[in-house]
């Protein structure tokens, strides 16, 4: 591509949002064009090359900004330069943006409401233990933007979110994987249909030269497929079938149903990009899984306790659920709207639940006909209680399942802080019996 063509080189741009994304964005392109920032929350910036391109709010509509980079935790919807924004909507872009613009490299992009993170670091390790020049970024935590020492022989993998997805004009991906819809993030996209649409862009702006996988079981994506017209090659993944492969693994990170579901879109892939097969079953079988994500914490013959704090919603908790007896499941915090559980009251005989925090109402609407909901005031309440009833039971084997089916910012600063907190009680709890 020639220099002059690109859209982002010598031009006038407002950087809105600095996370990550945003300083990345900033790093990147400020020797390139004449780049400003501004942010809702942040008044004052130490950092002295931040500082001198910070404007203020009411300064904003005097620049003639030629671009709009918006940070993916930016609601056009409602933020401070919401008005703005609108009235420029033409002029927004993302890092993911950005980022294609420059680079044309092979890109592998994972979209859906549960997996993203895990099917992408399966895919990276995947690459790299098979020799590939491979880079993690997007979603997951990387910065687009932030990557260096970039070859035309670098391959991408990018976990991309609904949010980053939503704003994106131009960014494009060889290989796209659609995992699973379920209702999520209504609160930002209004309702279920601007949450499909947001994920199906992914699709949308590949070409006829392009493959895009997705899930042949998932009602949801099966119902938008006949829909709508795409360009790219369709491969549809089944993902309840048995597979040979399955024999071969010994790793039980891969019994849940969500983690055979990821691993399903992992040997597709694979197959597509012709990766060695036996490589692949022995990085599938040392893969460790990601923190916070059905992430087995304490193991012993009698008891297994599962951190699964990333479950924000129903359907990622059911998708671990299925598979488990003898649960002590743990929910809390805010219930995502328009949220509902699926699994059957039959199916729940297997399980005890427990709420914590203060939405145990909103959570027993969901639950009261399938499941008996108790109630207590903290975390370290709820442990209490279910170690003293492990303890009478003596069951051969119980589990203890912290997958809060909830967002955490009604105590906790995000996910990590929740799951942090929830290791650190166990260890207390498994140091004092």
């Amino acid at each position: 591509m020639k220099v002059d063509k690109n859209i982002f080189l010598k031009k006038k741009i407002l950087i809105y949002g600095l996370g990550k994304s945003g300083i990345s964005s900033f790093k990147f392109l400020n020797n390139k064009s004449n780049v400003y920032l501004y942010d809702d929350f942040i008044k004052n910036i130490n950092n002295s090359r931040l500082h001198k391109r910070f404007i203020n709010l009411n300064e904003i509509s005097s620049y003639q900004f030629e671009k709009i980079i918006i940070s993916p935790g930016i609601d056009i919807k409602n933020c401070k330069l919401s008005k703005f924004l609108k009235k420029n909507f033409s002029k927004i872009y993302t890092d993911l943006d950005v980022f294609y613009s420059f680079y044309k490299n092979k890109s592998i992009t994972i979209t859906g409401t549960n997996g993203k993170s895990t099917t992408a670091k399966i895919l990276h390790d995947v690459l790299l233990d098979q020799k590939y020049d491979v880079r993690l970024i997007g979603n997951i935590g990387n910065p687009a933007l932030s990557e260096k020492q970039i070859s035309k022989k670098t391959i991408f993998v990018i976990e991309a979110s609904s949010y980053q997805l939503e704003y994106s004009k131009v960014f494009t991906s060889k290989y796209s994987l659609l995992l699973n819809i379920s209702p999520d993030h209504i609160e930002r996209h209004g309702n279920l249909k601007n949450y499909i649409n947001a994920k199906f862009k992914l699709l949308k702006s590949q070409t006829n030269q392009s493959v895009a996988l997705i899930n042949k079981n998932d009602p949801l994506i099966t119902k938008q497929i006949k829909r709508i017209k795409l360009n790219p090659k369709i491969i549809k993944v089944e993902t309840l079938r048995n597979d040979s492969l399955l024999s071969r693994l010994n790793n039980k990170y891969f019994l849940s149903f969500g983690n055979r579901e990821n691993l399903f879109f992992i040997l597709m892939i694979s197959k597509i990009l012709r990766l060695k097969y036996e490589n692949l079953i022995k990085t599938l079988n040392n893969f460790k899984g990601l923190k916070y994500r059905q992430q087995i914490i304490f193991e012993n013959k009698n008891l297994i306790i599962i951190n699964d704090s990333k479950s924000t919603s129903f359907a990622s908790s059911e998708n671990l659920l299925r598979g488990l007896k003898n649960v002590y499941w743990i929910l809390g915090g805010i219930p995502k709207k328009g949220d509902k559980f699926k699994l059957s009251k039959n199916h729940c005989k297997k399980f005890k639940a427990y709420t914590f925090g203060n939405h145990h109402k909103d959570f027993k609407k969901c639950l009261s006909n399938k499941i008996i909901l108790n109630n207590l005031n903290t975390l370290h309440d709820i442990l209490h209680k279910i170690f003293v009833d492990i303890r009478k039971k003596k069951l051969i084997k119980n589990i203890i399942l912290f997958s809060p089916a909830g967002a955490s910012f009604d105590n906790f600063k995000n996910f990590e802080d929740r799951g942090q907190y929830f290791n650190n009680l166990i260890k207390k709890f498994i140091n004092a019996n």
